[in-house]
């Protein structure tokens, strides 16, 4: 080999190994900046819980101190007669999938009435003219006025219970699909129109499309509602199998604090599983074609 060629093959191999070195400050980044990102993510979530728990704490330990413990439990005694207690845990359990069901009942049930409403008014003005009026104020209604008609006329059980949901939860349907129909541009109607499609083909083909998007925050929207609308029932119907509601008065009722907050919990935890369920769904559907305005 001559000198050529050497000093060929150390000038080529000093870039690959720069090349090298220049990577793994790279790599090393990236890896900071994944975790950068998880904890500006999850860090003002977490640090807002502590918060929260820090509060309870000495909250608390101050009624404690004035003989009113009872009112607010410490974290660790609701957690311990939520999780650790078997009867209580079973009790939350079974009372909590009964609410389930009741709230996916009256959710579906108000999905199919909302946007067939909606749809109806948007392919009609004078039925929007007619009837929107109405839905604004069955929103505007005190749902705990009509609690006591709906179990005179409806009894007191699993029924009355999905017509509680229904009221509560069907609003957001109807306005969200609405406003989702109506917000298509003016120019893609005209489009359809030269091609003469018909009133059907311009509903599927391009309004309900649009609407996907406002169709699922409303979905989303409802389902909050529909799990609130669950508890409500069951708070005030207590025939038939109990519900979550039903639980958490019976807690009240005996001054079972730590109980009550972790019925309480359990409910709230009921919610945002739903409305996280729905969000993924509505990602899911739509997500791959749709971005929100940032």
């Amino acid at each position: 080999m001559t000198a050529t060629d050497s000093t060929s093959d150390v000038t080529h191999s000093i870039p690959a190994e720069a090349a090298l070195r220049r990577e793994s400050p790279l790599a090393a980044r990236s890896g900071r900046g994944r975790f950068g990102t998880a904890v500006a993510r999850f860090g003002p979530p977490l640090a807002v819980l502590a918060g929260i728990l820090i509060v309870w704490y000495i909250a608390a330990l101050v009624l404690e101190a004035d003989g009113k413990g009872f009112l607010l439990p410490t974290p660790n005694e609701v957690i311990a007669a939520g999780l650790f207690d078997p009867e209580v845990r079973g009790d939350i359990w079974e009372s909590l999938l009964r609410t389930t069901g009741v709230a996916l009942t009256g959710l579906a049930i108000a999905i199919v009435i909302g946007v067939t409403w909606a749809v109806s008014m948007a392919l009609a003005s004078w039925i929007e003219r007619s009837t929107f009026a109405y839905a604004v104020i069955l929103q505007t209604i005190p749902i705990l006025a009509l609690v006591p008609l709906i179990g005179f006329w409806f009894g007191f059980e699993f029924t009355a219970r999905v017509i509680v949901c229904v009221l509560i939860a069907l609003f957001p349907m109807v306005s969200n699909t609405l406003f989702g129909l109506q917000s298509v541009e003016k120019s893609q109607h005209e489009l359809f129109k030269l091609q003469k499609a018909s009133k059907w083909i311009v509903l599927s083909k391009l309004m309900m499309p649009a609407a996907l998007p406002a169709i699922f925050v409303g979905i989303r929207t409802s389902a909050g509602l529909a799990v609130i609308g669950a508890i409500v029932g069951d708070y005030f119907f207590r025939r038939g199998d109990p519900g979550i509601g039903s639980l958490i008065s019976n807690y009240t009722s005996r001054l079972q604090g730590a109980e009550l907050f972790a019925a309480i919990l359990a409910a709230c935890l009921l919610g945002v599983v739903i409305f996280a369920a729905f969000g993924w769904l509505a990602k899911a559907a739509v997500g791959r074609w749709y971005e929100p305005a940032s």
